[in-house]
């Protein structure tokens, strides 16, 4: 498709992101059904890009819930102390993620117990014939639109386990409802900010428990803008990329994200790091999504992230959906 057809088509996508976390609970209800499971002692999430970032962010949703450590990896190999005790969770849009696949054939070999989340390709063909627990999820679209089915499974497969409890699924389908409420707003807002930070380098803030998130903001303007930007988390940042501000100027942006579960040390740092930062930019945004609860909030921010990126992408004349380098990267790799 031209520039032209994938702008409308990523517009598309991203506009039915609310209807898509309505069908996923429907598909994650049906496939924890069935799920066969075990105690387990910790929990590890094996994915990278697109499906990786769901679990980075389901981590940090769930931290003060969770009833044993969860753990995430984004590589070809897994740490020392998975085992027998492990729910192994492995999430690949494609079913064919080269570095995911790795992981599986340890994990196997290690004798952990498996989940998969996928659309198709090999991890589904694998976990059929082994009898896996296994969600499959739609596919035929860019694995980072597809973030509205594939991370919120990776919660129903931890209530299946009794890791977490149910009261996520009313949580999830009241977030799809303010979204879809919200959707002129989303966008508005989205399209303002984008405007506010266009011609800068953005720098992405957050407090550590919403990091997941600040990553995926980070991600969506990577790929739907073509964008170098960085992130970090407070209150880490004040310990080193505070100082490094003394070499800051115009040219960058922050963006600046800030929940009403901040820690009150964390939101007084934010305070005085706007200040010391607004001596080398006038560019500093504050991100703030709506919600009255902590689901709520998360699915906000993300899909204004995704509004964010796709204004930037229209900012910038770029194709939002092309990934030709990414692409080529994967070619040659399969070279060997």
């Amino acid at each position: 498709m031209d520039k032209a057809q994938a702008t409308q088509e990523m517009e598309r996508l991203i506009d039915a992101f609310p209807e898509n976390m309505k069908a996923a609970v429907d598909i994650g209800k049906r496939a924890a059904a069935g799920f066969r499971t075990g105690e387990v002692s910790n929990v590890l999430i094996s994915g990278l890009g697109g499906s990786g970032i769901g679990g980075k962010i389901v981590s940090q949703l769930v931290w003060d819930a969770c009833t044993v450590p969860i753990h995430v990896v984004n590589d070809y190999r897994l740490p020392a102390w998975v085992g027998p005790d492990t729910l192994f969770i492995a999430s690949s849009y494609s079913g064919n993620t080269e570095e995911t696949l790795s992981t599986v054939e340890e994990a196997v070999a290690r004798g952990t117990q498996m989940a998969c989340i996928t659309s198709g390709g090999k991890l589904k063909a694998l976990a059929e014939k082994e009898g896996w627990n296994l969600t499959v999820i739609p596919g035929g679209q860019p694995p980072r639109t597809s973030f509205g089915y594939n991370a919120m499974q990776q919660l129903f497969v931890l209530a299946a386990y009794g890791l977490i409890e149910k009261g996520f699924e009313d949580d999830l389908l009241s977030a799809a409802d303010l979204l879809t409420k919200d959707a002129g707003l989303i966008r508005t807002q989205a399209a303002a900010v984008a405007n506010k930070i266009k011609g800068t380098v953005p720098v992405i803030y957050a407090e550590t428990w919403f990091e997941g998130v600040a990553v995926r903001l980070r991600q969506q303007i990577n790929e739907n803008a073509k964008m170098l930007c960085w992130h970090h988390a407070l209150p880490e940042m004040n310990h080193n990329e505070l100082v490094a501000w003394a070499g800051g100027s115009k040219q960058f942006s922050v963006l600046m994200i800030r929940t009403p579960e901040d820690h009150p040390g964390t939101s007084k740092r934010m305070d005085l790091s706007k200040e010391i930062i607004g001596r080398y930019t006038d560019t500093i945004v504050e991100l703030r999504p709506a919600g009255t609860n902590r689901i709520e909030r998360v699915y906000y921010m993300i899909h204004l992230a995704d509004w964010l990126s796709y204004f930037m992408a229209v900012d910038r004349g770029v194709d939002p959906i092309e990934i030709e380098v990414i692409d080529y990267f994967k070619a040659e790799l399969a070279k060997g």
